[in-house]
């Protein structure tokens, strides 16, 4: 009799686990959250976080899903920054935003290289600024997990254009509120204003301003390019948004997940280097079309403006990012 009433509850049990196991279904997807703050849909922004969404989702075989928000869909670049900060929004692909740490500048330091294979080493998996700003994103709660880069900037001018500090002086050109941009142009010799994007296209044509000095070819063509007759590929600073998650976030999710996503942020960074660069020589060619000029400046010329900005600038940019990563860049910076 007790063998038998052993067998009935050893039934009885087996039963209930396999009536749990039907009720219980297949285990439900988990959905992140994954923004832009700069590319409505369709954009290269627009489609990079398409293409990364989509590298996650595969990787995992369904486990993440992702739900996808374009420009100005949650709000300005503060306001989807600030949902990224609260882990409102999971993963982001932003243009770097200062407001929470100023030694996100870092980004921002002037020639600290001027060709694109430097910028890949410093940028890549491993590279120097990588690591820097991998520590600098952890303090600040957020998970850096690569660049997204535009390109080289230059400074788009109408009714002339300089190659030296001394012939910048007679133009005044518009500069974006975050260091150091201002102190950088000032340093090559031009006039600075401090003009929101949304009102620089009055302003060049207004005369207020003579120019656009913060951004790569592709702007200066696409908004302006009816009102700037001349740009000079100075190459002052090299343009990235970077790909982000919020570290809250980055934790909750398992080792072979943390992977997934930052195998397809790995992607989606190449692929950006390698389409970045050709775009950039694709839209030098429509502004010549416009019959508009475009200068390269020389060696001589690049060397003279980069020796004089570093020794202006660099000193300056202490205060912003601190004396430890100051070091680091003075120890890697290209010399070429």
């Amino acid at each position: 009799m007790r063998y038998a009433m052993c067998n009935l509850k050893a039934a009885a049990l087996a039963a209930v686990i396999i009536s749990c196991t039907a009720w219980a279904g297949p285990a439900v997807a988990e959905t992140l959250k994954i923004a832009t703050d700069s590319g409505a849909k369709g954009s290269d922004a627009g489609n990079a976080i398409e293409n990364w969404a989509k590298e996650i989702e595969t990787a995992t075989n369904g486990e993440l899903k992702l739900e996808i928000f374009y420009q100005n869909e949650l709000g300005g670049q503060q306001e989807v920054f600030d949902l990224l900060m609260a882990g409102d929004v999971d993963l982001m692909l932003n243009w770097p935003m200062t407001s929470y740490d100023k030694r996100i500048s870092l980004i921002y330091t002037p020639y600290m290289f001027t060709d694109w294979s430097a910028a890949l080493a410093a940028y890549g998996k491993d590279g120097w600024l990588s690591s820097a700003l991998s520590e600098v994103y952890a303090d600040a709660g957020l998970k850096y997990l690569g660049a997204w880069p535009e390109g080289f900037n230059g400074v788009g001018t109408k009714g002339g254009h300089a190659t030296t500090v001394e012939a910048a002086k007679t133009f005044k050109v518009r500069v974006p509120p975050v260091s150091p941009f201002t102190e950088t142009i000032a340093a090559m010799g031009y006039q600075t204003a401090t003009i929101d994007w949304g009102e620089l296209y009055s302003a060049l044509q207004t005369g207020v301003v003579d120019g656009d000095s913060a951004n790569v070819i592709f702007y200066d063509f696409k908004y302006f390019g009816d009102v700037l007759t001349d740009y000079v590929h100075s190459r002052q600073q090299f343009l990235t948004g970077i790909l982000t998650a919020n570290m809250e976030s980055w934790d909750k999710l398992s080792p072979e997940q943390q992977q997934a996503v930052a195998a397809g942020a790995e992607k989606v960074m190449l692929a950006q280097f390698e389409a970045a660069k050709r775009a950039d020589d694709g839209y030098v060619e429509d502004w010549k079309k416009l019959g508009h000029k475009y200068v390269e400046l020389s060696p001589e010329e690049l060397e003279s403006l980069r020796k004089t900005v570093r020794e202006a600038v660099w000193p300056q940019m202490e205060p912003l990012i601190g004396a430890d990563l100051l070091d680091l860049v003075r120890q890697n910076a290209s010399a070429d």
